[in-house]
């Protein structure tokens, strides 16, 4: 057992497998709405510029630079647009379609129920995530992950996103605990692990990809099951 009490993870991409989730979904959508009668042949490029395109926004979306709704349908009217669909109406159907259907995936890295089942035993567990309200407790719960979480924190709720400091502040003060006895838990560099440092917070920096960086960071993972070697 180490000193931590409590210990919050990311959502997507560190527990929720957002990329498998997001491509079935994006599959049924791109059948659904018959873009490839539209001229979109290729429903992997259409992916990829998506998932490019989303990154962006999220990005802007992170930093206040674009609000909820513009984020939920620009990612897929400019996406429509690299194929030369000027399609308001369309983009505004597959945004309100995906964020019904995308939630209701299940895929999850794996070991994540085995580690979680672990933790739960010793330690108190949280979610601090951007991701909307609306979607991310569909998600917790659909996965069969819900019983593991005291507490689920979005960006909405708190009123600040990752790497804001004030949203790891929030969580602390929701949860009743401080920063010397608390872990985080994320894929982003940015939003998790430089957020949580500079709110004191020791981190864990999943890194399943073993993608190089410079970061100092307190621990680093490429897979959830190495969390049992040290917790």
């Amino acid at each position: 057992m180490s000193d931590y009490e409590h210990i919050f993870f990311d959502l997507d991409r560190t527990l929720w497998d957002f990329e498998t989730n997001s491509h079935e979904t994006l599959s049924e959508l791109i059948q659904k709405h018959k873009l490839p009668e539209k001229g979109i042949e290729s429903a992997s490029d259409f992916i990829t510029e998506y998932l490019i395109i989303n990154e962006q926004l999220w990005d802007e979306y992170r930093k206040g630079d674009v609000d909820k709704n513009t984020l939920r349908y620009d990612r897929f009217y400019r996406t429509l647009l690299k194929f030369k669909i000027d399609d308001r109406l369309l983009s505004q159907a597959i945004g309100n379609d995906y964020v019904i259907t995308s939630p209701l995936k299940t895929g999850l890295f794996p070991h994540t129920k085995e580690v979680l089942d672990y933790l739960n035993a010793n330690y108190n567990l949280h979610i601090i995530t951007n991701g909307f309200e609306e979607v991310q407790h569909v998600k917790i719960k659909n996965c069969g992950i819900e019983k593991y979480f005291d507490q689920v924190i979005t960006s909405e709720r708190a009123g600040f996103k990752k790497p804001d400091v004030r949203i790891f502040e929030y969580s602390l003060a929701t949860v009743n605990c401080n920063a010397t006895n608390s872990l985080m838990i994320g894929d982003s560099l940015e939003a998790d692990i430089i957020g949580a440092r500079n709110a004191g917070i020791h981190q864990v920096y999943f890194n399943p990809k073993k993608e190089p960086h410079s970061e100092d960071v307190t621990f680093e993972i490429s897979s959830l099951k190495e969390l049992i070697n040290f917790l």
